[in-house]
């Protein structure tokens, strides 16, 4: 089932044109990775999914995104939009606050104010991103007291708090070291299972593990779009044969 349709998507940051013409339907209930060099359009594409572009000024979209159907340029609650889709970034930013009341903040956003029914989502949302047993006995200490693996997951429960659809991933693990990394891609791979993620990723050994399918960009094109298993044992394109073999980027 597809959850986000996009289709001859373009966009402009002043004169510099980021996308192509890009069209793909994204799958609910599974991950996509996003790979590509360095400025081919993939972080672009991935923030216009919930209107992050919105913020730069001078950017111009044309084309359209459907959200289940719904187009997310059109006459649609941003803050509704952002609920519904969740950004990870790739620094971990928690908010000053302690650990509960990051966990906290969204939930209070969107109206829910009893104790008890806080103390559930806390609990679920750090459940849910494999850190609870770590900080369960310090909710009130300060998010900035864990480290920066544990910040991420603390972040990503910051976004399941909400209840998102999906997921955006920015490179949640480019400033990890390779055990959080792993913990990291772990954790994706549980939540794949519940939501449709959609990861930015430089490393395409992370794409190979943890997406069903994914998709190479180049110079703002998106050249090829497969399963993952099928894009790294035979790529149709030989920009992407070129990429995935270490030729360049």
């Amino acid at each position: 089932m597809t959850k986000f349709k996009i289709s001859e998507v373009n966009l402009w940051y002043n004169d510099f044109q980021a996308l192509h013409s890009v069209t793909m339907d994204v799958e609910s209930n599974a991950i996509t990775a996003f790979i590509g060099p360095s400025g081919c359009g993939k972080s672009t594409l991935l923030k216009s999914l919930n209107r992050m572009n919105d913020l730069i000024e001078g950017c111009r979209i044309t084309g359209e995104f459907l959200l289940d159907g719904e187009d997310i340029y059109g006459n649609i609650d941003i803050n509704m939009l952002r609920k519904r889709v969740g950004m990870v970034f790739q620094k971990p930013n928690p908010f000053p606050m302690s650990i509960y009341d990051n966990i906290a903040f969204g939930p209070r956003t969107h109206g829910i104010k009893t104790k008890h029914k806080l103390d559930q989502i806390v609990e679920k949302s750090l459940r849910d991103a494999a850190i609870w047993d770590e900080v369960k006995d310090r909710l009130k200490r300060s998010a900035f007291s864990l480290s920066g693996g544990q910040q991420q997951r603390l972040c990503i429960a910051r976004t399941l708090s909400v209840s998102p659809d999906v997921l955006l991933m920015d490179e949640p693990t480019s400033a990890l070291d390779p055990i959080s990394t792993a913990k990291i891609e772990d954790l994706v791979t549980e939540l794949g299972k519940e939501y449709t993620v959609i990861i930015v990723t430089h490393n395409m050994q992370q794409a190979t593990r943890i997406s069903n399918k994914t998709a190479f960009f180049l110079l703002g094109e998106m050249i090829e779009y497969e399963e993952t298993e099928t894009m790294f044992s035979k790529p149709r394109d030989k920009r992407c044969e070129d990429y995935i073999t270490g030729r360049f980027g």
